[in-house]
């Protein structure tokens, strides 16, 4: 059986621009940097995001973008801080898909190898509640 998440890779092509954005836009504590002691496939950093472990490991960029995503919880009093900071350093932020009220706000954006990330104000709590809403309201209305 799988526990928790023991940690997110994300091969990129420019280890100190994906700090930036780690530190910066996810607030995340650099915990390791091998420099030219490589142990594993190739130079690698490890960051903390709150008690995720996160690694970046230099590489060639993600072909193409799609929706898969990494979604990292923020307060909702940090919105906007965020969102200027991802703006800051240039990455394209996406438009918020159509969500049901309540069930927090999110921000999208690409970092600079196509990876595509979520800062969510929301649980999955909140969502299960509101969309169990969302549905009684529809079956009363029909």
């Amino acid at each position: 059986m799988s526990g928790s998440l023991s940690h997110i890779t994300f091969v990129v092509s420019d280890l100190e621009r994906m700090s930036a954005l780690l530190k910066n836009v996810l607030n995340a504590k650099e915990v390791y940097s091998s420099g030219d002691d490589t142990f594993s496939l190739s130079p690698e950093k490890f960051f903390l995001v709150g008690d995720v472990w996160v690694a970046i490991m230099q590489g060639k960029a993600l072909p193409d973008r799609s929706y898969n995503h990494v979604a990292f919880k923020i307060e909702e009093d940090e919105f906007d801080q965020r969102l200027n900071e991802i703006e800051r350093l240039g990455l394209e932020v996406k438009p918020p898909r159509p969500r049901v009220e309540g069930e927090g706000r999110s921000i999208y954006f690409y970092d600079n190898d196509n990876h595509l990330f979520e800062l969510h104000t929301g649980t999955l709590d909140m969502r299960l509640e509101h969309y169990r809403n969302t549905l009684k309201n529809r079956r009363a209305e029909t």
